[in-house]
């Protein structure tokens, strides 16, 4: 019976991409797996997805599929590859990470014996951490209280004392549960319920850790966080997560941090905005201001006529960025305050000032043709 296309098996168009072949396998996979779907036609389903998954995620048996379809792969075609090498262990492991527990394998079909005994990665861990502004800005070093799995003090890490091969499953961690179809025998593999998985048994079970192995551990961790930090921004305490499962490596901190506002200052990614209040007489006449920065204060000159809402740059006088090491800069932007309230005099002042000829400026005069 000839074979049915492998495209047509997943469902994706010839000129699908590897993401979009990776995508339908793994939706297929979680379908048709024996441990989920129990209908007759299942099983072998679920290898013609494994098979055609195997060869269209190659890019080179992919090239040869389509330049002589199925013929590729047998006797004297254009390739000698063996079908029968497929592990569906490793493709579903590879899409699911390792996740997606009771791998099925199936008889003749190339799967491998395998337990839960290998090294495993510890636990990742996500904190939100809350800075001042200040502190985002120029760095600071936080203590961070933290609640990890960490190994075992008492027995290593191990679970207990006095090892030995588990009897029920022989060391490999699972055991077997055969069952004959219409298509040959379908072995379906579970994790040993004697020794959950690890292949071994101990004469005496830890009880510090109640034979896990690891324990839950609070503990205080000094971090350094460097100088420009911002709103979403995340630090990675690389091997300082979870312990690691029969060797396997540590897993992640992760500190995610939320910064406050300044009271003066405005942040926008590595700029910063100050809004400087000045007298109607400062603007006109001119004047030098002090202001403040986050290098301390300073002096800004601001010209005669100056306009409000008029933008001042002071360039490398912004955030330094933790990542690039570049310098963002920072803009004073005038606010001129209208007084109200004025001396006799004042408002004298001010009337002798309204006698001045302003509507020549280039501002009236725009304003003026705009009503026309």
């Amino acid at each position: 019976m000839n074979k049915k296309d492998y495209y047509e098996t997943l469902g994706v168009s010839k000129n699908a991409t590897d993401e979009e072949i990776k995508r339908a396998f793994r939706v297929l996979a979680k379908k048709y797996h024996p441990d989920v779907n129990k209908e007759p036609g299942a099983a072998e389903k679920f290898k013609e997805i494994g098979e055609a998954y195997q060869v269209l995620s190659d890019k080179n048996k992919r090239a040869q599929y389509d330049q002589y379809g199925h013929a590729a792969f047998e006797n004297g075609g254009a390739s000698n590859f063996d079908m029968g090498d497929i592990d569906l262990d490793d493709i579903l492991s590879s899409i699911f990470g390792g996740g997606f527990s009771g791998f099925s394998s199936f008889s003749g079909f190339g799967g491998r014996e395998r337990g839960r005994s290998r090294a495993r990665r510890g636990d990742d861990l996500l904190m939100r951490i809350h800075l001042t502004f200040d502190e985002a800005v120029y760095g600071c070093k936080k203590d961070i209280k933290v609640s990890v799995n960490e190994e075992c003090d008492e027995c290593h890490g191990t679970g207990g004392f006095g090892e030995a091969t588990c009897s029920m499953c022989g060391g490999l961690g699972v055991v077997r549960d055969e069952q004959r179809t219409l298509f040959g025998i379908m072995q379906t593999q579970k994790t040993c319920p004697n020794c959950r998985g690890t292949g071994k048994t101990f004469k005496e079970i830890c009880s510090a850790c109640r034979g896990e192995g690891r324990v839950k551990k609070n503990k205080t961790l000094t971090v350094t966080i460097p100088a420009g930090v911002d709103n979403g921004s995340q630090l990675r305490l690389s091997g300082k997560g979870g312990a690691g499962i029969n060797g396997g490596e540590n897993g992640d901190i992760y500190l995610e941090f939320s910064v406050s506002d300044h009271k003066y200052f405005e942040r926008q990614d590595d700029d910063i905005y100050l809004e400087v209040p000045v007298t109607i007489t400062d603007a006109i006449l001119g004047c030098k201001k002090e202001i403040p920065t986050l290098d301390g204060n300073g002096y800004i000159e601001i010209k005669p006529g100056t306009q409000n809402y008029t933008k001042l740059k002071l360039k490398g006088k912004g955030i330094k960025n933790a990542s690039n090491k570049t310098t963002g800069d920072m803009y004073v932007v005038i606010n001129v305050i209208i007084p109200t309230k004025l001396s006799r005099k004042q408002k004298e002042l001010l009337s002798e000032l309204a006698d001045t000829d302003l509507e020549s400026e280039p501002e009236f005069r725009d304003f003026e043709k705009a009503l026309k």
